[in-house]
């Protein structure tokens, strides 16, 4: 092969490359969430990432093992950073983020952000403050006050916090939106948010909050939701309008996102995803 068509293989290979990313969503890689496959995944870590990988999901999210034990994860503690970088490698994935619970983050922070960074990960995203149904204002402003520190030693550490919101921030206390007393409280460079589009069962637009709050919301979670059944289901069977959240993901400056319906939902998803032209 001549330099000059290698030069010409070379260059095909990369265009081919580049339009295949940037037919997906934001020109960035589908991505899941491990959280709703966690049964088949301690079972088979290994085969279960390879079967995501061959949906065409490029990269997963995680779940902090220890922090998550309770939840099917116990079978993952022992597993170190290294092997489990490999593993997800091995699988033609990557992981740059990871949940983890406030209890973990409050107790043990140092190890975990040891372990997220000899894992590869560049956001730690805090699940749920974990407070009670009975909480007040007060209290969530002191959780979200609570965060910042938090937010600060990932920081110098290299790693971005975020703060991702279940149906709970949806709620008014004393007149004020929860969530939006979170945007108030949460120091914009320190934390950011991971929005869970899951929201729009309860009548709350993805896309409403990342033009309120641009530059502000990192991350996505994706769950599409059929007003008939009243179910979640797959991204595109539903009635979230997804190119106007992606368009408005790609001006807000959304760095990635994740699928995070059960498995069967999940294989329904990619291809809905990689032909969605936004």
């Amino acid at each position: 092969m001549t330099n000059h068509t290698r030069r010409n293989f070379l260059g095909t290979l990369a265009a081919a490359g580049a339009a295949a990313l940037h037919a997906e969503p934001l020109g960035l890689p589908a991505g899941f969430q491990v959280f709703p496959i966690r049964e088949a995944l301690a079972k088979d870590f290994a085969g279960t990432l390879h079967q995501m990988a061959e949906i065409g999901y490029k990269t997963t999210e995680m779940c902090s093992p220890p922090g998550y034990v309770s939840s099917g994860f116990g079978p993952l503690v022992s597993m170190s950073a290294a092997t489990m970088k490999k593993t997800i490698q091995d699988a033609g994935l990557r992981c740059e983020s990871c949940h983890y619970g406030s209890k973990e983050l409050k107790e043990n922070l140092d190890e975990r952000i040891a372990f997220a960074r000899e894992l590869g990960l560049k956001q730690m995203i805090l699940s749920s403050f974990g407070l009670p149904q009975t909480a007040t204002l007060d209290d969530w402003k002191k959780a979200a006050d609570g965060l910042n520190p938090i937010g600060e030693k990932m920081q110098k550490a290299g790693i971005q916090c975020g703060f991702h919101n279940h149906n709970g921030e949806f709620k008014e206390l004393d007149g004020v939106l929860i969530y939006d007393e979170l945007m108030r409280r949460l120091d914009p460079k320190l934390v950011k948010m991971q929005f869970q589009v899951a929201v729009v069962s309860i009548g709350f637009q993805a896309a409403t909050y990342m033009e309120k709050y641009p530059g502000r919301i990192l991350s996505l979670h994706l769950a599409d939701w059929d007003s008939t059944t009243k179910k979640s289901v797959a991204v595109g069977k539903g009635s979230v309008d997804w190119k106007k959240l992606f368009a408005t993901a790609r001006k807000g400056g959304v760095k990635n996102y994740f699928v995070e319906v059960n498995m069967d939902a999940m294989q329904e998803s990619y291809p809905y995803l990689r032909s969605l032209k936004v």
